[in-house]
């Protein structure tokens, strides 16, 4: 008797969880994108709606620059550049909602449904989130087509090939340390009843430390190297000053991919060792 197509990918062997695991989670991807795509119009006028602080900030910028050729290193078209690039070091790295809404998961009981169910917190919120990140994307597309088309001469792409892997390398990994640093500011929920302000307050801060408000270059040069060590800036800053040649050489552009991955690695272990943390704690009332 053949075997069938579930038993050659070894999803019916008890002895492969892990792809049983994989099937599940993928499946929540399928779903939750299929839910994300249904709101279209949505994403598109939310993207709409966020890309018009830019026109007053170059408005800005262009005041800035009136007397001046050059600040830092920078002329007004790669500040253009860099901010364009910074929406879109942002479009991978932002995760709007996700720790309030683990805090909220928890204040309400609702967390309850990650423990009755063969279902992990922070798997099941990744895929979602992946989904939403596409579903986005996708959608977002077009008008971000047409708005680099229109500042295509304000950019200056690089002719190495490598440098686009590692852009997108950069990027993968902005959404994952982004992803992995509000889960860690979620379990917060666990210990407090209320972080709302809290997270305001550490995501006005990220908006300026990340290099979102303006490339860190044009800092002071003790407050841009401090800013460099952070975490923060590999959500915003570094994958547009790699891409325009901002961020060193190759060897300080791996090493700057290597030290994006340890921080990844970090901010999830955090995330997983304060939701186990939080569980010890946790009674499910109410939900």
């Amino acid at each position: 008797m053949s075997a069938g197509p579930t038993s050659l990918l070894g999803l019916s062997n008890p002895s492969s969880p892990w792809l049983l695991s994989l099937v599940k989670y993928f499946n929540i991807f399928k779903v939750s994108l299929i839910e994300r795509l249904t709101y279209r119009a949505d994403f598109l006028l939310g993207t709409f709606l966020r890309m018009l602080p830019l026109v007053t900030t170059l408005l800005l910028w262009r005041a800035v620059y009136a007397t001046k050729d050059e600040i830092s290193g920078y002329t007004f078209r790669q500040v253009v550049a860099y901010l364009l690039l910074v929406h879109v070091s942002r479009m991978f790295s932002s995760m709007p909602g996700l720790a309030s809404g683990i805090a909220r998961d928890v204040r309400d009981g609702n967390l309850k449904r990650y423990l009755i169910q063969p279902l992990d917190l922070m798997a099941y919120l990744l895929a979602y989130r992946v989904a939403h990140k596409v579903a986005y994307i996708v959608t977002s597309l077009p008008l971000y087509s047409v708005i680099f088309w229109l500042f295509w001469g304000f950019f200056e792409w690089p002719d190495a090939p490598r440098l686009y892997v590692a852009y997108f390398a950069a990027l993968v990994m902005s959404f994952l340390l982004g992803f992995a640093f509000e889960a860690s500011l979620g379990m917060l929920g666990f210990w407090f009843l209320e972080i709302s302000s809290f997270l305001y307050l550490v995501n006005t801060v990220n908006f300026f430390v990340s290099g979102h408000f303006l490339p860190l270059d044009l800092l002071d040069p003790w407050v841009a190297g401090v800013l460099k060590v952070l975490p923060m800036q590999y959500m915003a800053y570094f994958p547009a000053a790699l891409i325009m040649g901002k961020a060193g050489d190759w060897e300080s552009i791996v090493l700057g991919l290597g030290i994006e991955a340890i921080w990844c690695l970090v901010f999830f272990s955090v995330a997983r060792l304060g939701y186990l943390a939080g569980l010890r704690r946790y009674s499910g009332y109410g939900g």
